[in-house]
């Protein structure tokens, strides 16, 4: 399959929109990953042959790091390891809509409690719990300012109220998790 310029833009995009939040990938896989894109299906190659040395360089992180990169996208399938021998590895570099982890589910409207053709920023989350929850559960839970875990108890869109918006100066000890509702 030939990936022309557009292509490569729709391809980086859902790799950033996608991929990364839905794999959950770490810095490492991520580079990992985009530089075996990058010789691989880029360059119109199915399957690549590579040295985890000539990766390690390529991306200026430790051989043992790489290593482990690469266990993790075929754990992922994001690669899938087609031979491992001295001389090298053979993989086959997925693109992102060839993951059946990223791939959106038949006859879903899209993610959970959001229309397919949603303009994100236009809408408005505080509108209905099903929106509140998809954002959630997009964050896994996690405070995007401070990287706590989230209980579905304490969850709050907001990391603190404006003062604007009768918040006060310490709103972000006062309401930091406060629920949603």
């Amino acid at each position: 399959m030939k990936i022309s310029k557009t292509n490569a833009v729709h391809i980086w995009k859902q790799i950033e929109d996608v991929l990364v939040p839905r794999l959950g990938l770490t810095l490492p896989e991520r580079a990992v990953y985009s530089h075996l894109l990058r010789h691989s299906r880029l360059e119109d190659r199915l399957r690549l042959r590579f040295s985890i040395l000539w990766l390690a360089r390529g991306n200026r992180v430790s051989t043992g790091c790489v290593r482990l990169a690469v266990r993790r996208l075929v754990a992922k399938a994001a690669l899938r390891l087609v031979e491992r021998t001295k001389a090298g590895h053979v993989v086959e570099v997925r693109l992102p809509g060839e993951i059946r982890a990223v791939r959106p589910e038949r006859g879903a409207g899209g993610t959970a409690g959001l229309p397919r053709t949603a303009n994100l920023e236009e809408m408005d989350f505080l509108q209905t719990k099903p929106r509140r929850e998809a954002i959630h559960a997009c964050e896994r839970s996690v405070c995007f300012y401070c990287l706590r875990r989230l209980t579905a108890r304490v969850r709050c869109l907001d990391h603190v109220v404006p003062l604007v918006r009768r918040g006060s100066e310490d709103a972000k000890d006062q309401r930091h998790h406060a629920p949603s509702r």
